[in-house]
């Protein structure tokens, strides 16, 4: 059996144990993986209550999707290579009643998966506070692995960010910085020598239709965005992943697709519960959203699959 650590803490670093250069840099042909969001133990009640700044004492129903998901993606064959988690993997914030326990049950959700597949997690505003601190920052890296990371499947080089420092660094400015100087590192590297694919996870969008759109909570400060977007196309990015919306969204500027991806948990708009399957060939990233029900019923749509071939 996994352990805690097998399946939580193996993002450490700034590399994912299993999944480095070393171990995982020659492509071997297509694979895919499944891109969730937002399970968010504890909105589904905080919403419906209108208390959304509360931390919610109740979160069955996200447990019960949770282990759906897991379900089901445990039947699909081929496997996924891994499973990345977007974010706001629960809802009390840091320090706040409920979190321990809220964090308790989703580890006990999430350890049904075949240890086969790969937890890939990426910190999001709850997770850490929607203005961080060194403390939030340090406990989120002990119940979750790193919050910022690369890893490698095939050639394919994947960046996990903590988009909260984009947000809102201000109460720990030196931890932004750090992964700002990282960050620069790892995109000059892929510039350098280049791979099959350079694709980005992160919490909060980039945008959610375009590029101009105004400021948001949903959405990166314009400012800020120009200069992500600038900077992940001239590295050759060529998709950017998030959750945060509770909606599906997203559009492609420039060659750079910006995925915004609705969530496992409580929905904001109309789309069911579900998560993304992303099938990656030589040449580019297909991708499409599945609600849970349908991957527990179906599995992946046959022609994704059919790309594997």
């Amino acid at each position: 059996m996994a352990t805690e650590e097998d399946m939580f803490l193996r993002a450490k670093d700034r590399s994912y144990r299993g999944l480095t250069e070393d171990e995982d840099k020659k492509w071997s042909g297509p694979f895919y993986f499944i891109q969730a969001a937002d399970p968010q133990l504890g909105l589904m009640k905080a919403w419906k209550m209108g208390d959304c700044d509360g931390g919610g004492d109740e979160w069955d129903d996200e447990v019960r999707l949770t282990r759906q998901l897991v379900q089901a993606v445990n039947r699909l064959q081929p496997r996924p290579r891994f499973m990345v988690l977007c974010g706001d993997l629960v809802h009390a914030m840091p320090g706040t009643p409920y979190r321990e326990a809220q964090e308790k049950d989703l580890k006990a959700a999430l350890k049904g998966m075949n240890p086969s597949i790969p937890l890939v997690f990426v910190s999001g505003n709850h997770d850490l506070g929607n203005t961080p601190t060194a403390q939030s920052v340090q406990q989120y890296r002990q119940g979750w692995g790193d919050d910022y990371f690369s890893f490698w499947v095939g050639d394919v080089l994947f960046l996990v960010l903590n988009s909260q420092f984009f947000f809102d660094g201000s109460a720990c400015p030196e931890l932004g910085e750090a992964q700002d100087a990282w960050l620069e590192t790892q995109l000059q590297m892929a510039t350098a020598t280049p791979c099959r694919h350079l694709v980005v996870f992160q919490h909060i969008p980039l945008f959610l239709r375009s590029p101009d759109e105004d400021d948001d909570y949903f959405n990166l400060q314009r400012a800020v965005r120009e200069r992500l977007i600038g900077r992940f196309q001239r590295a050759g990015v060529k998709a950017v992943f998030s959750g945060h919306y509770h909606r599906n969204a997203g559009a492609s500027h420039d060659g750079l697709d910006m995925v915004v991806s609705s969530a496992v948990g409580c929905q904001l708009g109309t789309d069911p519960h579900g998560v993304r399957i992303v099938v990656v060939t030589g040449d580019r990233l297909v991708h499409r959203y599945h609600s849970l029900d349908q991957l527990s019923e179906k599995g992946v749509d046959e022609d994704l699959m059919n790309l594997l071939a």
